[in-house]
This record gives C-alpha cells, structure tokens and sequence, in this order.
C-alpha cells in the first residue's frame, strides 16, 4: 500500500462523520480576529493546544515522519490563516510544536486544558479528535505509543467511546478498500511536472494541488457531498503520483 495515499482519507472521513465545518470556521475568525499574537497567548488557546497534542501524537513513535510532517505542514497553515498575523502566528505553532513533541511528562495536563476548553462543544471535539486519528493512520498503522495518546485524550476530553472507535473503524476500513494504480509517466503528467523538475517544484506543484482538492479541518468547502466524492477520488490520484515520483528519485 502506499503511505502518502492515507492522506486522502482525511477530507471525505471528517466530511462524512462531521458536518459543522463552517460553523467552526465562522468561530475560529470570530474569536481570533483581534486576538494579541505571542507565545504565551498562542500556547493558551484551544488550537495552541491542540497543536501541543499533534506534536506529541506525531513523535510518539520516536521521530516525525514525512508523511507526519506534510499533514502538521497543512494544519500549520490552516491554523494559522484564521489568526491576525499569519506569518507570525505560523513561526509561534512551530516552535510550540518542537518544544512540545520532546515532552512526555504534559501529556494529561495539555490534554485536560484542551478538554475543559471543549467540554460543551461535541464539533470541536470530533474535529480535533478526527484530525488527531487521522494522524495517528498516516503511515498505514497506529502504534500501541500512538494509541496510548489517543486513549489518554480522548479520556481526558470525555469523548464518547462510541464516536472514537466509529471514526477509529472508518479509517481502518477505507484504508483496507485503497488499491492504488498509476505508472510513472501518468504521475508526472497529473502533477503537471516533467522529469526534469527537481523535487523542490514536484512538491510545490504536489502542495498546491492537494490544497485545492483536499478539504482540511478549518476550512469549509461548503460543497455537497458528490463533489467531496470527487474531491477525495482526486486526491487518491494526486498522492498516489506524488509517493510514485518521489520513490522513483530515490
């Protein structure tokens, strides 16, 4: 199976299983629209630590991966476009996210702060949980250090047992219904990149297609569900180009 084409599941799963997008978007911009950027505020807010959350998830297994890493590089910029000063915004989450993937000893008392801060809102909960299971199936299996912060958070948020192993189950399911299919020359030509082109523009060119096409935790597509068919069938299609082209650069 190929690793990169996990990323499909995201937009079609949290899609199906989560239907408040913008709702969620329409608050995020509400409450960050003159909000103060600094470390200290950033690290206090729900999605402050909710990135402190994803950066332990993401070295659970002792190093963020690539295809860890491409989704955090996402959700940094998601994040990030709803706060005042983007750019500013952007560099603070990082440094929150290295700090905090080196540390174990936190992990319940983030998680707390983060429970408490959604305890009313079940959107918000699903969401940030979607996202962090989602994480958790990148590479094709969720560890038992990676179930272990899931449990812990999903404790620590009292989230509904049957609604995690329900988002649990469908990414496990769809996972085993992927058959990726292409040939070298079909990925170059879906990326609209030559041979040629060095990795730094495959990537770019990769980034901007996934963009278009893959709907992600903060932004709502607004878009019904035929096309969020569509729209994850493409994706399929560009990951799976993407992981061909790369292995073959190798």
């Amino acid at each position: 199976m190929s690793n990169l084409i996990i990323l499909l599941i995201v937009g079609y799963i949290l899609y199906k299983v989560f239907r408040s997008y913008a709702r969620f978007t329409e608050y995020s911009q509400k409450t960050f629209k003159n909000f103060s950027i600094s470390k200290e505020s950033l690290q206090k807010s729900d999605l402050g630590l909710f990135v402190a959350l994803v950066a332990k998830l993401a070295k659970a297994d002792g190093k963020v991966d690539a295809l860890e890493a491409q989704l955090v590089g996402i959700m940094f910029d998601d994040i990030s476009a709803v706060f005042p000063e983007p750019e500013k915004t952007k560099d603070i989450l990082k440094q929150i996210f290295d700090e905090e993937k080196d540390r174990s000893d936190n992990l319940e008392d983030v998680a707390q702060a983060l429970g408490q801060v959604v305890k009313r809102d079940k959107a918000k909960q699903q969401q940030f949980m979607g996202f962090l299971i989602q994480l958790a199936f990148i590479d094709g299996e969720v560890s038992q250090n990676e179930d272990d912060i899931l449990q812990t958070i999903a404790q620590a948020f009292e989230f509904d047992p049957d609604a995690y192993h329900a988002i649990f189950e469908q990414f496990e399911k769809m996972m085993k219904n992927i058959n990726p299919k292409a040939n070298i020359a079909d990925a170059y030509k879906l990326l609209g990149v030559t041979e040629s082109d060095d990795m730094s523009v495959i990537k770019k060119a990769y980034r901007k297609l996934i963009r278009k096409y893959h709907p992600d935790i903060i932004k709502s597509q607004n878009k019904g569900e035929d096309y969020m068919k569509e729209a994850t069938a493409k994706t399929q299609e560009i990951n799976q180009a993407y992981e061909m082209i790369k292995s073959s650069i190798k």
